[in-house]
């Protein structure tokens, strides 16, 4: 059996240093900064951690809200393909900087994009 795109890109230590750089990235990103005002990003790095391992074929821990729901009150915010893409851009940016291959960051954009739709509230 193949290892999955968790395991091919380090792991837990993986994503989790992926996390914490890619929200400094996000919350110094004066577009989109604005949807985390009143967010406990404690919680939400966790959040995310857990999804990532869990979409990238890890171990299934995320207990958080669909993304339709999840994101539904940052729509009515305005929230829009433009915030996406900047978004989307911060993580293949950060997966750049650790230095991640070129391959597993695709197969990354093809997860981050396959939720575009339900983020937006599509």
């Amino acid at each position: 059996m193949s290892e999955s795109l968790f395991e091919q890109i380090g792991g837990e230590a993986a994503v989790d240093a992926a996390v914490d750089i890619f929200y400094r990235k996000v919350l110094s990103d004066h577009t989109i900064n604005r949807f985390f005002d009143n967010v406990n990003m404690e919680t939400q790095a966790a959040k995310q951690k857990a999804f990532l391992t869990m979409a990238f074929g890890g171990p299934n821990n995320y207990t958080g809200t669909d993304m339709r729901q999840a994101h539904a009150k940052f729509v009515k915010m305005g929230l829009d393909d433009n915030h996406f893409d900047a978004v989307a851009g911060h993580l293949v940016s950060t997966l750049q900087e650790l230095k991640v291959q070129q391959d597993l960051i695709d197969q990354v954009g093809v997860i981050a994009e396959s939720t575009r739709n339900d983020i937006l509230g599509r």
